[in-house]
C-alpha cells in the first residue's frame, strides 16, 4: 500500500497503456505516436505499467492509473481492467488503481463496475466522452453512475481539448462537443454522493468548469494534460482562492512526465500555501485517506 506520509505528491491522472507490439495494430499505435509528437513525449513506445511504477517510485510520487475503454466508438481493443488491476497490484506501493468501462455497454458496464468495486476495491472510474462518444448527462449512463454513487466512488471525466486526435484526419473521428464540462453539472445534481473530477484545463470551456466546481460541492478539477506555464490566468486565480481545496495535481502520463509538470508548476503563480493542497492534500481527502 502507498505510504502517503512519505510520497511528495499524488498524481491523480496517469494512463495505463498496452505494451506496444503485444497486440495486432488496430490504429491505436498511430493515435499514440501522433499524440506523443504533439506533447513532445520522449518515448518511442508507451511505457508499461511496470515501467510507469518504476518511474514514479524514483520520483517519490504516488499515481492514480487507469486504462480507457473506448473500443465501441473507436475500434481500439480495450486494455482489460482485470489485466490492469493484476499488474498494478504488483506495484501497489506507488500505484492506485482506477478502472474504465464504456457506459454504452449498459447492463454489462453496471455488472462489471459493481464487481470491480466490491471484489477489487476500485475507488474510481475514468470516462472519456470524446473517445467514448457520449454526453456525460446522457441518461443511458445513469445506471452506471448509480453504482458509483452507492459506493461513494469517483468519476473522472475527460473535459476540453487536450490533443487527443489533434491534427489527424477528421480528428480521428472524435467530437469535442461531448467534453464540455457543463454537461457534468447535471451529473453533479443527480448524483451528489458521487465525487466528480473534471480532468484537464477545459479549453475552450475553462470558465464553465470553474463555475461547476465552485457551485457543486462534489466537483473537483485536475490540472493534467497541460503544462502549468500555459494555464489561463483565471484558472490560477481560482486555484489560489475559492477553489484551492478543489484543485488536483495530474500529469497525463505518459504524454507529460510528472517531473516536467512539477518543474513548470514551481515557476507558475500559485501561492505557497496552496501548493501542498494541489500536490497532495486535496487528493488525500478525495481518496478517503484523510478527512
Amino acid at each position: 500500500m502507498v505510504d502517503f506520509t512519505k510520497v511528495r505528491a499524488i498524481d491523480i491522472h496517469t494512463h495505463a497503456e498496452e505494451p506496444c507490439g503485444c497486440h495486432a495494430d488496430d490504429g491505436y499505435d498511430e493515435l499514440q505516436s501522433t499524440m506523443a509528437k504533439y506533447f513532445g513525449a520522449p518515448w518511442s513506445h508507451p511505457p508499461t505499467i511496470a515501467q510507469t511504477a518504476a518511474h514514479y517510485r524514483e520520483q517519490n510520487i504516488a499515481a492514480v492509473i487507469f486504462p480507457v475503454d473506448a473500443e465501441r466508438e473507436t475500434g481500439y481493443r480495450r486494455y482489460s481492467n482485470d489485466e490492469v488491476l493484476a499488474e498494478v497490484a504488483r506495484h501497489d506501493d506507488v500505484l492506485i488503481p482506477f478502472a474504465s468501462i464504456d457506459p454504452w455497454k449498459g447492463k454489462l458496464a453496471v455488472r462489471e463496475a459493481r464487481r470491480l468495486i466490491e471484489e477489487h476495491g476500485v475507488r474510481g472510474f475514468k470516462f472519456h466522452p470524446t473517445m467514448q462518444g457520449f454526453y456525460p448527462n446522457d441518461r443511458m449512463a445513469y445506471p452506471f453512475y448509480e453504482v458509483l454513487a452507492e459506493h461513494r466512488c469517483i468519476g473522472l471525466f475527460h473535459t476540453g481539448q487536450t490533443g487527443v486526435g489533434s491534427g489527424m484526419r477528421s480528428g480521428k473521428g472524435m467530437r469535442l462537443k461531448y467534453s464540455n464540462p457543463m454537461h457534468l453539472d447535471d451529473v453533479a445534481v443527480d448524483f451528489p454522493d458521487m465525487s466528480i473530477i473534471a480532468a484537464h484545463p477545459s479549453f475552450p470551456w475553462q470558465e464553465e468548469a470553474l463555475a461547476v466546481a465552485q457551485h457543486k460541492p462534489n466537483v473537483y478539477i485536475d490540472l493534467s494534460g497541460w503544462s502549468p506555464r500555459y494555464f489561463p490566468k483565471i484558472l490560477v486565480q481560482y486555484a489560489n482562492t475559492m477553489l484551492r481545496r478543489k484543485m488536483l495535481f495530474g500529469s497525463d502520463w505518459p504524454m507529460i512526465s510528472p517531473e516536467k509538470w512539477l518543474d513548470a508548476f514551481d515557476k507558475a503563480d500559485f501561492r505557497d500555501e496552496v501548493r501542498p493542497l494541489i500536490l497532495k492534500e486535496n487528493a488525500m481527502r478525495l481518496l478517503g485517506v484523510t478527512e
